[in-house]
């Protein structure tokens, strides 16, 4: 394989790491009844007037399986935790004993986790159409070396390269969303 055909290979290769790594990044978001301290990923606490992720202000913990605790650094910090919590809407109310917050996660019913599983499937599709658009760029790159003299021979094996890895990526996600999904309806 020439040059410029393994760095589209690669180039394909890692744009697909990127989307699964996406996907396994959404999906931990996604509670599924249990204590995850990833569900507070992404939450801004207002430090200072600075805008700072919550687990850089505070320590983050599961004591148990349907407990997360936040316990912040500084005792004057509890109430931007708690304001920034109740803005990001995660579903969950804190609980505030004036030295730490407690957030209770309550059982899921079955309508919730149908809910859960259809975001879960909705953020694997995400990741395929991700997977399958670095797959078609691969092979409108390899079409175009082709009119600037790459043979044709190379080019079908080089598409063809790009549906294994691309078939591969595609089961990597099936059973990433299938684990989630099993975990989900766990009761």
């Amino acid at each position: 394989m020439n040059e410029e055909v393994q760095l589209v290979y690669e180039m394909s290769r890692e744009k697909m790491d990127k989307a699964l790594e996406h996907l396994e990044t959404e999906l931990s978001r996604i509670r599924a009844g249990k204590a995850n301290i990833h569900i507070l990923d992404g939450i801004m606490v207002d430090y200072y007037g600075a805008m700072t992720p919550l687990n850089q202000v505070s320590n983050i913990s599961t004591p148990d399986a349907k407990t997360i605790a936040i316990q912040p650094w500084e005792k004057k910090m509890i109430d931007p935790i708690e304001k920034a919590i109740q803005q990001a809407n995660i579903g969950i109310n804190p609980i505030n004993n004036g030295e730490l917050i407690r957030l209770i996660i309550p059982p899921l019913t079955e309508e919730r986790r149908g809910e859960l599983v259809k975001q879960v499937k909705n953020e694997g599709e995400n990741a395929r159409v991700s997977i399958r658009n670095s797959r078609r760029e691969a092979n409108e790159e390899y079409k175009q070396m082709q009119k600037s003299g790459l043979a044709e021979d190379d080019a079908k094996r080089a598409e063809e390269n790009i549906q294994e890895l691309t078939n591969e990526y595609s089961e990597k996600i099936e059973k990433i969303v299938e684990a989630k999904e099993e975990d989900i309806m766990t009761i």
